[in-house]
Parts: C-alpha cells; sequence; structure tokens
C-alpha cells in the first residue's frame, strides 16, 4: 500500500468518526431530553387528562348550545364570546410570564417579602387590564355590533359577558401554582366551572330557553372558575412560605423590580398578536360571511383547541424548568428538551389530524348536528395550523426563559401582519375556509422566525461557553 493510500484510508477513517461522533453525540442528546422530560411526565399527563376531560365538557355544553339555538343564533353566540375574549386578550397583561421568570431569580435570595411585592406587582396589573378590558368589551360592541353582524338588539348581551371579562384576573395566581408545582390544580380547576356550565346547559336545553340564558351560564361559570382559580392560587402563596400580596410593600415596584414592566409589555403585545388571531379571526368572519359562517367556524377551532391544548399545558410544565435551565445549566440542556417537546407536539398534533380525517365528519354530524356537519373541512384545515402552533410552542417559551422577549414580540408582528394580510384576502375570496388558510400563514411565519432564532442563539450561547472554558483552562494552565 502506497503512502497516498495511507493518508487517504487514515482521512476517510477520521471522517467516519466524526461521522460516529456526531451520531452518538445525537443520540446521548436525544436520551438527555428525554431524562429531562421524564420526571414531568406526571405532571404533563395531569394536565392534559384534566384539561382533555374539560374539554370534552366543553364540548357537550357546545353541542346542547348548538341543539337548542340553531346556526344562527349561535352564530350570535360565538360573536359576543369572541368580543369580550378579543378585548381581553388585547388589554389582558400575561403576568404570569414576567412573574415565573423574576421570581425564579428571586428564589435564589430567599428574600419572601421581595418575592410578595413581585407577586403583588403582577396582580394590580391583572386587576387593571380586566377593568378596563370589561369597558372595551361593551364599547366595542355597541360601536361594532351592526359590522360584524351582531345587530343593535343584543348589545345588552355583550354587557353581560363583560361582567365576566371583569372577573377575570388570573396571571399572578398562575404563576402561583406554576411555581409552587401545583400541576394537578392546574390540570382540574376548570373543571368545576365545565361541570357547572354542563349542567346549566341541558336544563336550559330541557327548558327550550333562549339565546340571552346562553350567555348568562357562560357569564356565571365563568365568574365561579376564575374565583376558584385565585382562591387556590393565594393558597399555594400561603402553603410556599409566600406573604399575602395583598399585605405586601407595593412602594415603588418599579423601581425595585426594573426589566419588570418592560418585560410584561414586550409578552402582554406578543400574547395579544398571537391570541387575537384566534379570537379576532371569528368577528372578521361574521363581518364578512355573517352569524351563521361565524358560528361554524367557531365550533370549528373550539374543537381544534383539544389538541393546542396539549401544547399549552406542556409549556405550562415546562416554561419554569427552561427559565431556570437557562440561568444554572446552559444551552446543551436546554436545547435537549426543546427538541424532545417539538417531537412530542408533532406527535399529538398528527394523531388529532389522522383521527379528524377518519371519523370527523360522522362524529360532528353526530354531536353537534347535521346542520353544522360543514364545519369538518374547516376542521381539517385548522388541525394542519395547529400542527405548526404546537411545533413552535417550545422554542417561543425558550426564547422567553433566554430574556429574548423583544425578539417573540417582534415575530408576533410579522406572523400577525401574515394572518391578518391572508385574511383579509382569502375570507371574501373562501369564506370561513380563508381563515383557516390565514391560520396556516400564521403558522409558517411563526415556525421560521422562531426555529432560527432558537436554535442560532443556542448555537451562540454554546460557542461562548467553549470560549469561556478554555479562556479558564489556558489561564488554569499557566505557571
Amino acid at each position: 500500500m502506497t503512502s497516498t493510500e495511507s493518508a487517504g484510508d487514515a482521512t476517510a477513517s477520521k471522517v467516519l468518526g466524526r461521522r460516529h461522533t456526531s451520531l452518538a453525540e445525537r443520540l446521548r442528546a436525544r436520551r438527555g431530553g428525554v431524562e429531562m422530560l421524564r420526571p414531568h411526565l406526571a405532571s404533563i399527563g395531569h394536565l392534559l387528562s384534566g384539561n382533555f376531560g374539560g374539554v370534552m365538557i366543553m364540548m357537550a355544553s357546545l353541542a346542547i348550545a348548538t341543539r337548542s339555538l340553531g346556526q344562527e343564533q349561535f352564530g350570535i353566540l360565538a360573536i359576543i364570546l369572541s368580543i369580550g375574549r378579543v378585548c381581553e386578550r388585547l388589554i389582558r397583561f400575561e403576568s404570569w410570564q414576567p412573574l415565573v421568570r423574576f421570581v425564579a431569580a428571586e428564589e435564589e435570595t430567599g428574600d419572601m417579602g421581595r418575592i410578595s411585592s413581585l407577586y403583588a406587582y403582577g396582580l394590580l396589573l391583572d386587576v387593571g387590564s380586566a377593568l378596563v378590558a370589561a369597558v372595551m368589551t361593551v364599547v366595542v360592541g355597541w360601536l361594532a355590533g351592526d359590522l360584524i353582524g351582531l345587530g343593535r338588539g343584543n348589545i345588552d348581551l355583550v354587557a353581560i359577558y363583560a361582567c365576566a371579562i371583569a372577573c377575570n384576573p388570573r396571571g399572578m395566581s398562575s404563576a402561583a401554582l406554576r411555581l409552587s408545582g401545583r400541576f394537578r390544580t392546574l390540570a382540574y380547576v376548570q373543571l368545576a366551572s365545565f361541570v357547572a356550565r354542563f349542567f346549566l346547559s341541558v336544563l336550559l336545553y330541557i327548558l327550550d330557553a333562549d339565546l340571552v340564558w346562553f350567555v348568562l351560564v357562560w357569564t356565571v361559570s365563568q365568574i365561579f372558575d376564575s374565583a376558584l382559580f385565585n382562591l387556590l392560587g393565594f393558597r399555594a402563596l400561603s402553603d410556599t412560605g409566600v406573604p399575602s400580596p395583598l399585605k405586601a410593600d407595593r412602594r415603588n415596584l418599579t423601581g425595585r423590580f426594573p426589566g419588570f414592566m418592560r418585560f410584561a409589555i414586550s409578552t402582554n403585545l406578543s400574547s395579544t398578536l398571537r391570541t387575537m388571531t384566534h379570537e379576532m379571526d371569528t368577528l372578521l368572519v361574521s363581518t364578512f360571511a355573517g352569524p351563521g359562517a361565524a358560528g361554524l367556524y367557531y365550533l370549528s377551532r373550539r374543537i381544534a383547541r383539544v389538541a393546542q391544548t396539549a401544547g399549552d399545558m406542556i409549556q405550562t410544565v415546562i416554561y419554569p424548568d427552561l427559565a431556570r435551565l437557562w440561568s444554572k445549566v446552559g444551552p446543551g440542556k436546554m436545547g435537549q428538551l426543546v427538541s424532545m417537546l417539538q417531537l412530542t407536539l408533532a406527535a399529538i398534533a398528527l394523531g388529532a389530524l389522522g383521527a379528524c380525517w377518519l371519523i370527523g365528519k360522522p362524529a360532528i354530524e353526530l354531536v353537534f348536528g347535521p346542520g353544522f356537519s360543514d364545519s369538518y373541512e374547516l376542521l381539517l384545515v385548522q388541525l394542519m395550523a395547529v400542527l405548526l402552533t404546537l411545533h413552535t410552542t417550545p422554542a417561543r417559551a425558550a426564547l422567553l426563559a433566554m430574556n429574548r422577549p423583544t425578539f417573540v414580540l417582534v415575530t408576533s408582528f410579522v406572523s400577525a401582519a401574515a394572518f391578518f394580510a391572508a385574511a383579509f384576502v382569502l375570507i371574501p375570496q373562501f369564506g370561513a375556509l380563508g381563515a383557516n388558510y390565514a391560520h396556516i400563514a400564521f403558522g409558517v411565519a411563526n415556525l421560521i422566525l422562531l426555529d432560527t432564532a432558537f436554535w442560532r442563539g443556542l448555537r451562540k450561547a454554546e460557542r461562548a461557553d467553549r470560549a469561556k472554558a478554555a479562556t479558564v483552562s489556558s489561564h488554569e494552565a499557566e505557571p
């Protein structure tokens, strides 16, 4: 064998060695992701089972409403609920997101007084934004009722539902439950209000009640849910030794916690843009296609929420740990966990899409009535959009944990622009189906931007860590 051949064989061996090493590293990373996810499987299981049960009960309540009200009146109910939710998402601060991040940092100091003041900060934002959102709900219903197909005769129903918006400040309690690990509580707390709504809906069906009674039932059940949720949130704080935020020192909160308001505003705007595309869409459909089409579309969106809830629940469990991982462990573990979550969520979304394709249409006709069978095609396309949304959920949570709320906000702006551009072009042409296509445009924009930013940021952080380690090693090697 010549020296050239020997050199070539050596080079080939090195290349193969690098490939095997790379494959081994990927396998170790995947196993690492599974290992980090394993301690949370019980919590995720509780959240998924509790929320799946809640969604099923909610579907039963919707089925009663569709059969009692018919397509047109159910569409008006959907418009009323959507007005309230759009105003709430537009104004409400998602205070649990900055609270999780800032409280996680304060936990190392052990200063319970400061932690209590942080929770008080979040509570003030929650209450103030809930009251403003309630007023805005009534104003929007009064000003835009004719435009969106609601009609002047139903403005009083919007005012009734606005009471539920005013009584729904829950960001602080959500942070308290997440950080104290009360995921079982988060999973099952809504079941009480869902069960109450279901039995009240059955009573309305028996009594052949009209639309106003269904609006009252939805309002009362949501107020009950919020009250119970906040009670459990305050109890979680008490059990973990945090003094009540109602008695906390609220002086100079902005000065004592610099960056909190900026983080809250960024995450609020980001969440507003993301959720408005998932709430204002019903109003756009009603504007261009009428209340009947809005009712069909609203129903398909609520069914699709069964799959999307999985992403929300996994983020609920994992986000606090992502914040802690980034602070204490570094980018490697973060990447492993995000990869594993994305694979898990993809499997859930594909399973839901396959089930819908196989049995979706007969199931809709059986549960909601033949008049709502047209929701099947809407649901099928909507689940494709949900697949994209679920994929980006872990990367979004990770970027927030990496303290990049501004980029997440910019991504939400770009994705929302893609959604509304597609919606205004496609809804007049395709009706409710055009809104589903717009959600796919939103998901594609979100996926490209969030995934690219996360993995680039991770590689940059890893290079910085290696450079720092090399510098420390060289200093230690010096005599």
